[in-house]
């Protein structure tokens, strides 16, 4: 994380003709003060008491009555039971707007039909955009969407006192995959310990633990499944470890890393579409050829800029459905990453006549129509006018997500390649004036 001298000298010497360096080293020392005497408490219930002594910590704040207004409506207060086992030292909601795009033409292994998709975001362009790609799918009779795989991973570590103790442990725990399975599906009604991978790094050992969830995202599942199974390992193992954790880090859990693309965490989905070079003129406003060559660059740029995968702009379509309907929005960092990919297909000697061929493949999608957030009053609406709340539901949820980003890859890609990306953002995110609100439906098929 290295910075050029050039930049760093001007920076160092603004921050000391601003400040001085005595008061900058100030700044950055410990305060012997004591801490301030009213303190945030732990609470967990969710009750009327509870609120105010949290508010406490907030009470010297001038602005506090139009915060508890803002926060703490009535109708949050109506039904703050509901987020008990979300939320610690609850004060309230934040409301974000949502929009809708569709209809979304599915066919899927599990996702069929024309969908409604809310998408929460403050970002402005953004389902007008998505809204664009949905009706262009829709237009051309939908996209093919597949499931291709699924399983949550958790990967406790294991330290020893050198490589033989570790190797005499993995001999040990590879006999005991059954007990561990055992053990691990006591914790759960719906999780399913299907295979145990092992890694050793010198004295180390990890134990990857691979699991199905049935309808929940299943990432709390998991750790406990996984900790009963640590207990177990620690009481009965021969060769006992130094030290244990739950989680050693390898599992990929809320990062972007490379075992992406070896593996699956969540789901992995595909979809795909090929769309006639006249609907993509008369909707993008470009060709066939115009986009692959736009993806073509871009997959280039991504490959030399050191990213994992090669995408536009998955995360923004998925932090928007993950929000709207109950997802953990931080497993957008694993869940945003894939592969796009664009293809001319030559249907004839001329250019009029191509076609594109389309794909996105999202390896690890985390996503769940029950627990966690899905059954908040909100976030059980939008997974209902999708109509895929509760059980049952999951699998299509990720075929849906992966149409999604296939909206988003189709709409900006159209934008780009034909030169109205400023443009859309210009009109959409920087105010309409009177005369843009008077062309909203045009709009959305300009904008990304």
């Amino acid at each position: 994380m290295s910075a050029h001298f050039r930049s760093i000298s001007a920076y160092l010497h603004k921050l000391l003709a601003d400040n001085g360096e005595a008061a900058l080293l100030r700044r950055l020392q410990a305060k012997p003060e004591p801490p301030p005497a009213t303190r945030c408490p732990a609470v967990a219930r969710i009750s009327e008491r509870g609120q105010a002594q949290v508010w406490k910590l907030a009470a010297d704040n001038p602005c506090l009555e139009d915060i508890t207004a803002a926060l703490a409506d009535d109708d949050t207060l109506a039904a703050a039971e509901r987020y008990e086992q979300n939320i610690e030292n609850f004060i309230g909601t934040v409301k974000l707007p949502v929009g809708l795009i569709g209809p979304l033409r599915v066919n899927g292994l599990f996702a069929q039909g024309d969908y409604c998709v809310p998408l929460a975001t403050t970002e402005a362009a953004l389902v007008a955009s998505y809204h664009r790609g949905a009706l262009l799918l829709t237009e051309t009779g939908g996209c093919t969407a597949a499931l291709l795989a699924e399983g949550v991973s958790r990967a406790p570590g294991f330290a020893f006192r050198d490589m033989g103790e570790a190797g005499r442990f993995v001999v040990w725990a590879t006999s005991n995959v059954d007990t561990f399975r055992e053990r691990a599906e006591a914790t759960t009604r719906h999780g399913k310990l299907v295979d145990m991978k092992v890694t050793v790094e010198g004295n180390h050992v990890y134990l990857e633990f691979e699991y199905t969830t049935g309808d929940a995202s299943g990432q709390n599942m998991v750790t406990i499944a996984t900790e009963e199974i640590c207990q177990y390992i620690v009481a009965n193992t021969p060769v006992a470890p130094q030290y244990h954790f739950v989680e050693a880090n390898l599992s990929g859990d809320k990062k972007a890393s490379a075992r992406s693309f070896l593996t699956v965490r969540g789901k992995k989905v595909t979809a795909e579409v090929t769309l006639p070079g006249e609907l993509i003129r008369r909707r993008l406003h470009t060709t066939p050829l115009g986009m692959e060559r736009y993806w073509r660059m871009s997959a280039l740029g991504g490959v030399m800029s050191g990213t994992i995968g090669v995408q536009g702009h998955y995360a923004n379509g998925l932090a928007a459905l993950y929000i709207a309907c109950g997802q953990d929005a931080a497993c957008v960092a694993e869940s945003a990453v894939g592969v796009t990919r664009f293809e001319t297909i030559r249907n004839g000697p001329n250019e009029e006549d191509d076609a594109l061929y389309a794909s996105v493949t999202l390896p690890n999608l985390i996503v769940g129509t029950v627990g966690g957030g899905t059954g908040l009053p909100s976030q059980r609406a939008c997974l209902d006018l999708l109509g895929l709340g509760g059980a049952g539901n999951a699998r299509a949820l990720s075929e849906v997500c992966a149409a999604v980003a296939l909206c988003g890859e189709l709409s900006i890609i159209g934008a780009l390649a034909s030169g109205e990306f400023a443009r859309a953002h210009h009109r959409l995110a920087r105010g309409r004036r009177k005369e843009a609100a008077a062309h909203d439906h045009d709009a959305a098929g300009d904008s990304v």
